[in-house]
């Protein structure tokens, strides 16, 4: 009888297992490319600063609603957009905490999204971000972002993202 005790919790715990596993998403890893652009000024700007820093730009809160392009042009067809917040993360160094939600509006992907976060070094030439989740297709991703200032009209910007996930 004890063995058979155990058989059965061996069984329930490799049922616990495999029940909390996430669901595969059909297709292999996926790259995304498009650019974002991040507008503060004009008669229709997609990111708003919602809190001023007390000292130069630590602690400014930029909430965020950037159109996502085919291209760099900003007439270019939209694919999506990215929505969140960064925040001026560093005393010294131009360095941002990047939150942001990838909502892609157009192609095989259109109604899925992608979660963004972490550390944006303004001063490199090519910065990563992690993709921790997902909705839709990928739903509980994991990848990188690759991103670049593609152009710099101060304070506005465009940026070439190159997306990495695994569904």
């Amino acid at each position: 009888m004890a063995s058979g005790g155990w058989l059965c919790s061996a069984l329930l715990a490799l049922l616990v297992v495999l029940a909390a596993r996430p669901a595969a998403v059909s297709g292999a890893s996926a790259h995304l490319h498009f650019y974002m652009h991040d507008v503060l000024t004009g008669p229709a700007p997609t990111a708003v600063q919602v809190l001023d820093g007390p000292r130069g730009h630590f602690g400014d809160t930029i909430v965020i609603d950037d159109a996502l392009t085919a291209t760099s042009s900003a007439a270019s067809p939209a694919v999506g957009r990215a929505q969140g917040r960064y925040i001026w993360a560093s005393k010294g160094n131009p360095e941002l905490l990047v939150t942001m939600e990838v909502l892609l509006t157009s192609g095989p992907y259109a109604g899925s999204s992608v979660t963004v976060v972490g550390r944006d070094d303004i001063g490199a030439a090519v910065r990563e971000l992690s993709v921790v989740g997902g909705t839709g297709q990928f739903r509980m991703a994991t990848g990188y972002v690759l991103w670049k200032t593609v152009r710099l009209d101060h304070p506005n910007a465009v940026l070439e993202l190159d997306v990495f996930v695994n569904p």
